[in-house]
C-alpha cells in the first residue's frame, strides 16, 4: 500500500514539476495569442474604416475584415501552439488543419457554399443594395448583403431571406440597374375605329403626362386582331425606374388614355363578348347527326339559318324537362 502511494505521489510530483517548467511557456503563449487576438481586431477595424465612406462597400469591408480578423486569430493559434509545445512542427499543424477543415468542409458544406457565394455577390455586384430586385416569385428592395444570404424588403413591408447560392446560380431580375424604365401596356379599341387617328390620340395622351420621358422617347404599335378588339401597345419610360414612380406612372398612363379616347373622342374600348349557341336536343334526336345539328335546326328546314333564342326560353324550357324527370317513378334506377 505505502508503495502504491509512492508511486502515485511520484507521478504526482513529475507532473507538478512539469507544469511549473512549462508554466512560462504557456504564459508567453497566452499573451502572443492575446497580442494576435488585438491585431486581428484591429486590422478589421481598419478594414471597415477604409470602407465607410463608400456606400456599396460597407458589407464587403465587414467581410474582409472578419476573415483577415479569423486569420489573424488563426496563426497567432498555431505560434502559441509552437511555443507550449516546441515538438509540434508547422508541417504537423498544416496536416492537422487539412483534414479538420476536409470534415468541416463535409459537415458545414452549404453554409460555407452560401458564404462563398456572398462574397462572390459582394465582389462582382450583380446588384446592391437599395436596388430593387425580381427573384423567382419574390420582389422588392435589397436590405442587407450578408455572408449567409441576402435580405430583402417586399413593397407590402414583408421580409425575405434569400440564401446566396440560390441568388449566385439562378437568374435575378434588377429593375433598378440602369437609369431609365421601360413599361408597357395593351388597350383594346373597336374594330370599327381609326387606328391611325387613335394612335395620335394615345401619343397626345402620353405626352400629356409629366413622369413620362421625352427621350427616349414613347411608341405606340397595334399588336393583335383579338377576338372582340383590336389591341394596341403603348410603352414608355421613366425616371427614377423604382417601383412606387412606375405604379405611379402607369396610373396617370392609363387615366390620360382613357380620359382621351373614350370620354373626350367616343373611341370604343370594347369588353370581351361571348356567342352562345344551343343545342334542338330531345330524346327523339339526340345523337342523330342526320336530324339535329348544332346550332341549325333539324329536317326540312336545316339549311335555314338559325334564329337566336334567348337565355329565359333555354332555362324554361330545361326546367320543364326537368319536372317531367322528377314526376317520373323514383324507384326507376
Amino acid at each position: 500500500m505505502k508503495a502504491e502511494i509512492s508511486i502515485l505521489w511520484d507521478k504526482a510530483e513529475t507532473m507538478i514539476n512539469g507544469f511549473i517548467a512549462l508554466l512560462p511557456n504557456l504564459i508567453l503563449s497566452l499573451i502572443v495569442f492575446i497580442v494576435f487576438v488585438y491585431v486581428g481586431s484591429a486590422i478589421k477595424r481598419l478594414v471597415k474604416r477604409l470602407t465607410r465612406h463608400y456606400r456599396y462597400a460597407r458589407n464587403l469591408g465587414m467581410v474582409l475584415g472578419r476573415l483577415a480578423q479569423g486569420t489573424t486569430i488563426l496563426v497567432g493559434l498555431f505560434i502559441s501552439l509552437s511555443i507550449v509545445i516546441p515538438s509540434l512542427k508547422a508541417g504537423d499543424l498544416v496536416q492537422l488543419l487539412g483534414i479538420s477543415g476536409v470534415a468541416i468542409g463535409f459537415a458545414f458544406r452549404d453554409i460555407l457554399q452560401n458564404f462563398l457565394a456572398g462574397i462572390l455577390i459582394l465582389l462582382t455586384e450583380p446588384f446592391q443594395i437599395d436596388d430593387q430586385i425580381v427573384f423567382k416569385g419574390f420582389e422588392g428592395t435589397v436590405e442587407n448583403i450578408q455572408t449567409r444570404a441576402t435580405t430583402i424588403k417586399t413593397y407590402d413591408g414583408r421580409r425575405i431571406v434569400i440564401p446566396n447560392s440560390e441568388l449566385f446560380t439562378n437568374s435575378v431580375t434588377v429593375n433598378t440597374a440602369f437609369e431609365n424604365r421601360r413599361l408597357e401596356y395593351d388597350i383594346g379599341i373597336g374594330y370599327g375605329d381609326d387606328i391611325e387617328w387613335t394612335k395620335r390620340l394615345m401619343m397626345e395622351a402620353l405626352h400629356s403626362v409629366d413622369v413620362v420621358l421625352k427621350d427616349p422617347a414613347p411608341d405606340v404599335l397595334v399588336m393583335e386582331l383579338a377576338d372582340s378588339a383590336v389591341n394596341i401597345r403603348v410603352r414608355w419610360w421613366i425616371n427614377p425606374p423604382r417601383w412606387s414612380d412606375a405604379l405611379d406612372s402607369r396610373d396617370k398612363v392609363i387615366s390620360a388614355i382613357k380620359q382621351k379616347l373614350y370620354v373626350e373622342n367616343g373611341i370604343d374600348l370594347p369588353y370581351p363578348t361571348t356567342q352562345i349557341l344551343f343545342h334542338d336536343q330531345t330524346e327523339e334526336t339526340d345523337g342523330d347527326r342526320s336530324r339535329q345539328r348544332e346550332g341549325w335546326p333539324a329536317g326540312k328546314n336545316k339549311n335555314k339559318v338559325p334564329q337566336p333564342r334567348s337565355i329565359s326560353d333555354s332555362l324554361k324550357k330545361l326546367m320543364e324537362m326537368q319536372n317531367g324527370n322528377s314526376k317520373e317513378d323514383p324507384h326507376r334506377e
